[in-house]
């Protein structure tokens, strides 16, 4: 059986995890890192030597990175539908992935870290109010881009869909002002109305 190492208030965890609930097999989430610890123990470390959460284990294959772990589940178990057939296609959602990975997620984790993470006290608005306006910026950029699209890569829900989904959510759920993006928030009525997100993506932000 498929195991998943993670909490489920991580972000990370959270892609897989809605990856997973799309592909309707069976497997067992173990609750690592925040307050659970376990990712600094030498038995985690074997596994992901970063000490971070996810990673998987399915039969015998251990694999870190969340985005990674995506493609592969992807890839392995949902070709033709997640994994799209046609290359072009999966290249297109290939690259929303990335985006999420190299530009929404560093964008926003200023914002995320001074209004979730920190004290009051703590917290630098010079720090929240760039982290927002970066992500604003983007969040323009995809909002365009969904403008007669129903799903990132096009007509049908793709693996591309799912960590950029999570980030998006997280996004909106911070405790800021934001720029009304219909056809984002749209997109994202559409992807959380699916069963596979029941129960991951929840409120607040932790």
């Amino acid at each position: 059986m498929l195991k998943i190492w993670g909490r489920l208030s991580s972000v990370n965890v959270q892609k897989v995890v809605v990856c997973a609930n799309e592909l309707g097999g069976a497997y067992e989430r173990i609750d690592a890192g925040g307050k659970f610890g376990v990712v600094s123990t030498p038995e985690y470390r074997r596994l992901n030597p970063n000490g971070l959460v996810p990673v998987i284990e399915d039969g015998g294959f251990v694999l870190w990175e969340s985005n990674a772990i995506v493609r592969y589940l992807a890839r392995v178990h949902g070709a033709g539908t997640l994994w799209p057939d046609d290359a072009r296609e999966g290249a297109d959602a290939d690259r929303w992935m990335d985006w999420q990975a190299t530009a929404v997620t560093p964008a926003m984790f200023g914002a995320f870290w001074n209004l979730i993470r920190l004290e009051p006290d703590q917290r630098s608005l010079s720090a929240i109010d760039e982290s927002a306006a970066k992500t604003e910026a983007l969040m323009a950029i995809l909002d365009a881009h969904l403008d007669g699209r129903p799903f990132v890569a096009g007509a049908r829900y793709t693996m591309g869909d799912v960590p950029l989904a999570c980030a998006v959510h997280r996004w909106l759920g911070l405790p800021l002002r934001r720029v009304a993006r219909p056809n984002v928030e749209a997109w994202m009525a559409r992807i959380t109305a699916r069963p596979a997100y029941d129960g991951v993506l929840t409120l607040p932000i932790v």
